[in-house]
């Protein structure tokens, strides 16, 4: 049975004193998820914003990803389905 959906991703960042901080929401139509992630430049760095955004964007865009997979478990756990017997439980779909 096909399926199409559209998911929409805002994404903020700001800058103050060195540390960058980025913030990523994820807007399904039926739930919200929010990821963070800051940067932190070193007194001796030089100071490149684009550098900061990366990493921090990066992380995250990873704290979103951990969540999104936690609400699936979750998700997979309510319906009576149980993960497959591995390190990192994908239930069926490969990470």
């Amino acid at each position: 049975m096909p399926h199409t959906t559209e998911w929409n991703v805002r994404l903020r960042l700001s800058e103050d004193e060195g540390t960058t901080k980025a913030q990523v929401v994820l807007e399904t139509g039926t739930t919200s998820l929010t990821g963070r992630g800051t940067a932190q430049r070193a007194p001796g760095d030089k100071d490149v914003p684009e550098i900061g955004d990366e990493f921090a964007v990066g992380r995250a865009l990873r704290d979103l990803g951990d969540k999104l997979l936690s609400t699936a478990a979750h998700d997979v756990e309510a319906v009576g389905a149980a993960p497959e017997p591995r390190t990192s439980p994908s239930y069926g779909w490969p990470v």
